[in-house]
């Protein structure tokens, strides 16, 4: 189906792409028009093994480093599995600060620790771009964020092999293209161009959900003095991610790769899963030699190549009657490949605490995390880097406005608890203590039922 290349290229053109941004898509419909083989089997690699570790490092950070640098959010998400309709980064932590305010107060905080100035750029979506900046606007230090646009790109039908149509709705034509068109993105906005003739060399990169992931000038250092030209943060697989990506050696050149599931054949399945022979996964934080990247960009056509990803989904994903779609993907980590000599540092689960869910809303709230000197929200360290395990129930608080009627006043103490499971439509508005393994069970099928101010521990509680 390559002969409906054109067609892709003049759909994405009228849109107002960026030629980076049309270029890597059109390399990922080839390769899948090509059958290109994207698994990974075992036979081809090695665990990664003997990294260094953030903890280990006796560097002593250079201050001069910070105004060569610029701190990237990954900020195109709106938060639709919570029922959000706006920027996820929007919500609140704790104490009328949301995720934005703590991203900008963090690096204000290191520019007093190290006394230089850095940079904070968005790669927002049009989906979030108009909310954000307007939000950033409003409070103190957030009119220095500066944005790029995330790429969009079409979905393909599946029976013709062209764009989708769908009048019904234009916008459910196209699809984000993934959080690896951050480099696409960076060449199209002209935004690597401009930090590179500022004098601007080195890139942080984390999602803006994940309030652990902060610029730490020792790793910065670290990174600058290594050489590499890309480092990716990774950490202790448990049994709760064997299902997820991890990081291994590719046998035939020994450079690291990035294995998702997708990529991983069925006969191979129990080796993925083995968390002690496949230790690492990605914190989707991550370090950046621009000028590198440059240079790597532009030996391959001012794109990257990266590993493409394929999935299935109805144009309307509401009307699973509507025609049935492919959508491209590309994941920021998997560039890893792209680089000579790229490295990888194993760092606490401290870094890793983004929030995909409300169960992930709940425990960042709670006393189970605090707000460190750096601005960083961290795992209390009493807890020995474990977050508390939380399961409420989907039907009563899967959706961020439920959620809120649920917990409208101070959330359960979490400190010393190891799981938390509710089930049915419980509220939380007297103060309540959580310790140990708990489940708490709506005896009532209708209504609201409140949940008594107690301490709660290792017990299994109707209500």
């Amino acid at each position: 189906m390559s002969q409906h290349l054109d067609t892709f290229r003049r759909k994405m053109e009228q849109a107002g792409q960026s030629q980076a941004a049309i270029a890597q898509f059109l390399r990922g419909l080839q390769l899948v028009d090509e059958g290109c083989d994207t698994s990974i089997p075992e036979s081809a690699i090695e665990p990664a093994h003997d990294l260094p570790h953030v903890a280990g490092l006796d560097v002593e950070p250079d201050p001069s480093l910070l105004a060569q640098s610029v701190v990237i959010k990954l900020n195109g998400g709106l938060g639709t599995g919570m029922g959000l309709a706006g920027p996820k980064s929007l919500l609140e932590v704790r104490e009328g600060q949301t995720f934005l305010s703590l991203i900008v107060r963090q690096l204000e905080l290191q520019e007093q620790l190290l006394g230089a100035k850095g940079r904070l750029l968005l790669m927002n979506s049009f989906s979030t771009s108009e909310h954000t900046m307007n939000y950033l606007a409003s409070i103190p230090g957030g009119e220095r964020a500066e944005e790029m646009l995330q790429s969009m790109v079409p979905k393909r039908l599946v029976d013709t092999g062209l764009p989708a149509e769908w009048e019904a709705d234009r916008s459910l034509e196209w699809c984000p293209p993934g959080h690896g068109d951050l480099y696409a993105t960076l060449v199209g906005s002209g935004k690597l161009r401009e930090l590179l003739d500022a004098g601007v060399r080195y890139a942080f990169v984390s999602n803006s959900d994940n309030l652990g992931a902060t610029l730490d000038p020792a790793m910065l250092t670290y990174f600058a003095r290594s050489g590499a030209p890309m480092m990716m943060e990774v950490t202790r697989r448990s049994a709760a991610d064997r299902k997820g990506g991890h990081l291994a050696v590719r046998r035939s050149d020994g450079r690291l790769i990035l294995r998702e599931s997708a990529q991983c054949p069925e006969a191979d399945a129990d080796a993925f899963q083995d968390i002690e022979r496949h230790q690492y996964f990605n914190t989707n934080n991550l370090w950046l030699r621009l000028d590198v990247l440059d240079q790597v960009m532009e030996s391959h056509g001012g794109l990257l190549p990266l590993p493409v990803m394929t999935n299935r989904k109805s144009v309307d994903p509401r009307d699973g009657d509507s025609p049935a779609v492919i959508q491209l993907e590309t994941a920021m980590g998997a560039a890893i490949e792209c680089f000579d000599s790229a490295s990888a540092i194993v760092v606490g689960r401290d870094r890793f605490a983004p929030v995909k869910t409300t169960n992930d809303l709940l425990g960042l709230r709670s006393d189970a995390y605090r707000i460190d000197p750096d601005g960083a929200v961290r795992l209390h360290p009493s807890r020995g880097g474990q977050p508390p395990v939380i399961d409420l129930d989907p039907k009563w608080f899967k959706l961020v406005d439920a959620f809120a009627e649920r917990f409208p006043g101070p959330v359960p103490s979490l400190i010393e608890c190891h799981s938390l499971k509710v089930n049915g439509n419980l509220r939380f508005a007297a103060e309540v203590s959580i310790q140990g393994d708990v489940t708490l069970t709506a005896a009532a099928n209708d209504g609201i039922t409140d949940v008594p101010a107690a301490n709660y521990h290792d017990c299994d509680r109707v209500i």
